[in-house]
């Protein structure tokens, strides 16, 4: 029986310009009952043939055993690139305090590094589309890596300097992200894909907490914010050599059966993007995941430092940091875990499991996120809970869109595909939220939690007053 291109490419409108054929597979059966009616003959064949069995499992047992190697590599890469995203906001009061610096200036790190990585991502996004991976993921690691670094000795008096090696940092991490996700796809496909794209976005929020746990806690042990940025580039180096020494990189298509895959043009490739409607509302829709879960990040450790200092139960940056990241840390596990069992699931029962996914994800985590704005200033414990179940919501979202993308997108647009929603949704998204949050504080002269709470005060007293 020949085997054909998945039903899903067709939604990309690639038929006419995709070159791809599964190849042939004939069954064991049929093999042996084409050798001569000789007996003798027939079981030299069938003992050939078992030969040849054997054999060719071993080799794709070997081989499934390096994709999940890759996959291995893939996650540690993902879960230092969110490690260091995240250690700043760990460290951010200490950071300010050392530069003389204000909120908005504080939010602008953020901002920065932001900026970069989605202009940059579309450059990158091509490159993976039409070069080797490997070293486009290598060069990258090892550039924010050294970028990192190299932060942390800039001096006070220099803080455009370092804002401007946190803007660096972002070019390094766009030619990662664009493409790790389409090596896993692959990799696997069906069921087995959207496990191992589980497996991936683990990373997103467990790197996350550790930025906060180990950047504070680290700048807490050695006195010295600095500190905090001196971890992960070492660990970066080593993930240069692993991907350069061990992982696998599949043939574009490889596990869809699809072989021969020709490239378009850029141009070719945008225009038939802008018609995927499916694309373009997941990328809409993760825009608003994107805003909300950078200003939260940026901002939830100082917000509540203020809180607790409202409350009258002041804690330490490392206290605080590490009450955030262990939140973050289990919270990203149980969403994107819910997240990813509840897509398999629903898919069975209908074809919009996974949107239904996301949407429920999205408009779930609201109450309870703005729940926690209203009662930080009465109950700092209540905050925490409220925070770890918005966030839980919140994270539903992150491998079933990315599953998503990878099956109404051709192989060899999937990495431009991961850019062009890298821009929209950081463009719209966290490119600006944290810096918005932060001109409010500023404006309003006081610190963040208090400016809310003096907000939501005044908003209830005119409800009251009809």
């Amino acid at each position: 029986m020949s085997g054909s291109l998945p039903n899903y490419f067709i939604l990309d409108d690639m038929s006419v310009e995709v070159v791809g054929q599964c190849s042939t597979i004939e069954s064991d059966k049929t093999k042996i009952l084409e050798v001569g009616n000789n007996e003798g003959e027939s079981e030299i064949s069938v003992s050939s043939n078992t030969t040849s069995q054997k054999a060719a499992q071993a080799k794709s047992n070997n081989k499934l055993r390096r994709s999940y190697v890759t996959v291995g590599i893939l996650f540690l890469v993902n879960l230092l690139n969110y490690m260091d995203r995240f250690t700043i906001a760990g460290v951010l009061d200490q950071v300010k305090d050392y530069y003389h610096i204000n909120n908005a200036q504080g939010g602008a790190l953020q901002t920065a590094f932001i900026v970069t990585y989605m202009i940059f991502a579309p450059i990158f996004g091509y490159l993976g589309d039409r070069y080797s991976r490997k070293a486009i993921m290598a060069v990258g690691i090892f550039l924010w890596s050294i970028m990192t670094l190299a932060g942390s000795f800039v001096p006070r008096e220099n803080f455009y300097a370092f804002l401007a090696l946190r803007a660096l940092v972002g070019i390094g991490e766009a030619s990662y992200s664009t493409i790790a996700p389409t090596i896993i796809a692959d990799l696997f496909t069906k069921e087995k894909r959207s496990q191992m794209l589980m497996v991936f976005y683990f990373a997103i929020p467990v790197g996350s907490g550790l930025g906060y746990i180990v950047g504070s806690n680290v700048a807490a042990a050695l006195h010295e914010w600095q500190w905090a940025l001196r971890v992960t580039p070492g660990l970066g180096i080593l993930c240069v050599v692993l991907i350069a020494l061990v992982l696998r990189e599949p043939p574009r298509g490889e596990a869809d059966g699809a072989h021969h895959l020709r490239n378009t043009s850029w141009l070719a490739d945008i225009k038939h993007l802008s018609k995927n409607k499916s694309f373009l509302m997941t990328t809409f829709g993760f825009t608003a995941v994107a805003f909300v879960a950078g200003a939260l990040a940026w901002w939830a450790p100082s917000f509540m430092s203020a809180a607790l200092q409202f409350e009258g139960n002041p804690k330490t940056d490392a206290k605080i940091s590490f009450i955030f990241g262990i939140i973050t840390c289990m919270a990203g596990i149980a969403g994107v875990a819910i997240g990813g069992e509840v897509s398999q699931r629903l898919k069975s029962v209908t074809s919009q499991g996974d949107p239904l996914i996301c949407a429920f994800g999205l408009l779930a985590c609201c109450p309870f996120l703005f729940g926690a704005l209203v009662v930080s200033r009465h109950n700092s414990a209540v905050t925490w809970i409220l925070i770890f179940f918005g966030e839980t919501l919140l994270c539903l979202n992150w491998s079933v869109q990315a599953d998503i993308m990878m099956y109404i997108v051709v192989p060899t647009r999937r990495s431009t595909a991961a850019a062009i929603q890298i821009l929209i949704s950081h463009l719209l998204g966290d490119a600006g939220s944290p810096y918005l949050i932060g001109v409010v504080s500023t404006l309003a002269g006081r610190p963040l939690a208090n400016a809310v709470s003096l907000l939501l005060r005044k908003r209830f007293t005119e409800i009251e007053n009809g």
